[in-house]
């Protein structure tokens, strides 16, 4: 029975953040879960943001800092009368320091069903190579 248990889908809530910095809009601001996987070439970061769109979306890279951030607009319902109002809506936001094996020029993003993933492509090592020796 314990193995069904660790088995079952585990609501989590979103967490806010306590902002860096004032800000100058109300409303709430969460912090969107993470995964990072790493291989030879590339990291790959999956941000869980469900709610968010493609076009509130804003990934910026400044100063070896990659900041993701996204609003989460209130769904309408002007026709029915909310019972229960349990997803909360806001604003995404949340930073990484990235260091210098990422090639910065070639990171990708993509949103699919409320998932960010960015690509991001480790530098070429410099390949190995034999230097020839002049005379004279």
């Amino acid at each position: 029975m314990a193995d069904k248990a660790a088995k079952e889908i585990q609501v989590k809530d979103k967490h806010e953040v306590a902002t860096p910095a004032e800000q100058t809009r109300p409303g709430l601001v969460f912090e969107p879960d993470v995964d990072i996987f790493e291989t030879e070439h590339e990291i790959t970061l999956l941000a869980d943001m469900p709610g968010a769109k493609a076009e509130h979306l804003t990934i910026d890279l400044r100063d070896n800092t990659l900041t993701l951030s996204g609003d989460i607009e209130p769904i309408e319902h002007s026709d029915e009368e909310l019972l229960v109002v349990e997803y909360q809506t806001g604003k995404y936001y949340r930073q990484f320091t990235l260091s210098e094996v990422i090639d910065q020029d070639k990171i990708n993003a993509k949103l699919n069903d409320g998932v960010l993933r960015l690509t991001l492509p480790k530098v070429e090592k410099a390949a190995p190579k034999k230097i020839t020796v002049k005379a004279g």
